[in-house]
């Protein structure tokens, strides 16, 4: 009788411990994500993101999960921890602070210290962001007059600063759960746990939309065909690998001989998964966060109205996910390293000599792999427009399914996936899928600091 891998997860102590510690706080995200903060007229705010579906402001709100748009005390959400993380990044790769390079070589210590830089940073951009979002939200004119904030005092700007940072420091805490006492990356799944609960309101839009006939039926059934075409594609990218064949001389120590053996070198079409993609809304969010600022301005007011349709918006969007893919290569793969460790360890690839030549050779099949899943991630990226405007699809519908937030669903849910599929490994379990699970191995990739 074949085991259930569903029902393994319980039979393990401690995978059974770490998935519901998972799951509740995930239900304590999505409850503070629903408390507004006092004194905000919720149908005026309500009109503003009706009237910005379409613009960056209403593209955040779904990375928040809708918070923002209730303007609850989750609105920052987890982009000024992530912003910091960017920030912390550039600043290693780039070698411009040598107390940064210290901790860098200073292995566990050093990481914990870096750390803890980026959750100061992370402070004072949530209360820097928190501050431009209550200005520019006091002063934001709406359609028939009608304020937003009824009463804009100082106490409520201060008040109102402080419960969003705040709740963005909690929310990085409760990310650093998850990761440590939980399964899977935590900022990784509160940004999928707030695009996830988006679905219903979605698939409701659509279903409401064929029965007052505004969508044919053979439409929808082409939207939905459309959506299961596209998951099964970045399915397949995400799991893509280019293997190198790796030969291990043989060597003898002692009595006994070692080597000889042959296996290869897997390296990932997309290796930064999701990371290139939110690095790069993240990024979209700073031209926004200084408007904020300085509300009454002509090019602000252009700024919070960006269209998510407008080709120059499309272009930087696409530019700086191919731009973090390869970032992203550069600080978590040193190509000289492995080099390094394979001529340590005997091993080399056949037809290429040990040692630099090596890494040069890993180098120019990384560089090429990269560029191909950094088009195909940036092409996804955009896809919802081109979807929206081919079929008429429900907005909801199409930017949940149709780039941006698909891949962020797969990517996160491969990761999670592949976690718990290694716990149940380890315990003697088949895990999820036959053989061990093939391609579906956890990448462990790391946002924000977390292990």
């Amino acid at each position: 009788m074949q085991n259930n891998p569903l029902l393994d997860i319980f039979k393990v102590p401690e995978l059974k411990r770490r998935i519901l510690f998972t799951i509740g706080i995930i239900a304590v995200y999505r409850i503070g994500a629903i408390i507004p903060i006092p004194g905000v007229n919720a149908e005026a705010l309500r009109s503003l993101f009706a009237n910005q579906q379409n613009s960056l402001l209403g593209f955040l709100n779904i990375f928040s999960g809708g918070a923002l748009s209730h303007l609850s005390i989750f609105s920052m959400g987890i982009m000024p921890y992530i912003n910091s993380s960017i920030i912390m990044s550039l600043l290693q790769g780039a070698h411009v602070i040598p107390y940064l390079d210290r901790l860098a070589k200073e292995g566990e210590q050093g990481r914990k210290r870096m750390n803890q830089i980026t959750r100061y940073l992370t402070l004072a951009l949530g209360g820097l962001q928190s501050f431009g979002l209550t200005f520019a939200i006091t002063k934001m004119p709406m359609p028939g007059g009608a304020p937003i904030v009824t009463n804009p005092t100082a106490g409520f700007i201060a008040l109102t600063v402080l419960t969003l940072t705040t709740g963005t420091v909690f929310i990085m805490w409760l990310g650093e759960q998850i990761t440590e006492r939980g399964i899977g990356n935590g900022v990784s799944l509160i940004i999928f746990s707030g695009i996830v609960e988006r679905m219903p309101h979605a698939i409701a839009g659509l279903v409401g939309l064929v029965r007052l006939d505004e969508v044919s039926l053979f439409r929808a059934g082409l939207i939905l065909a459309l959506v299961l075409a596209v998951t099964g594609l970045v399915v397949w990218v995400e799991t893509a690998q280019r293997k190198i064949p790796v030969q291990y001389a043989k060597r003898v120590v002692g009595r006994r001989m070692y080597g000889g053996a042959s296996t290869y070198l897997p390296l990932k079409v997309d290796q930064s998964g999701v990371i290139a993609v939110i690095f790069a809304v993240s990024l979209l969010t700073v031209p926004l966060t200084v408007a904020q600022f300085m509300p009454d301005s002509p090019w602000a007011a252009r700024i919070a109205k960006w269209d998510n349709g407008n080709w120059g918006y499309q272009s930087v969007y696409a530019a700086l996910i191919i731009f973090f893919c390869y970032f992203y290569n550069s600080v978590a793969f040193n190509p000289t390293e492995l080099a390094d460790n394979l001529r340590k360890w005997g091993g080399f690839v056949p037809g290429i000599r040990p040692g630099e030549a090596t890494a040069r050779y890993i180098s120019q099949i990384l560089e090429r792999i990269t560029l191909g899943g950094a088009l195909f991630v940036a092409a996804l990226a955009v896809l919802p427009q081109y979807l929206q405007r081919m079929l008429r699809a429900p907005q909801d519908l199409s930017y949940l399914f149709g780039g941006t937030s698909l891949l962020i669903m797969v990517g996160v849910a491969l990761d999670t996936i592949g976690q718990i599929q290694s716990h149940l490994i380890m315990r003697h379990y088949d895990g999820f899928f036959k053989g061990g699970g093939g391609g579906f191995k956890g990448r462990w990739f790391n946002v924000g600091g977390g292990s």
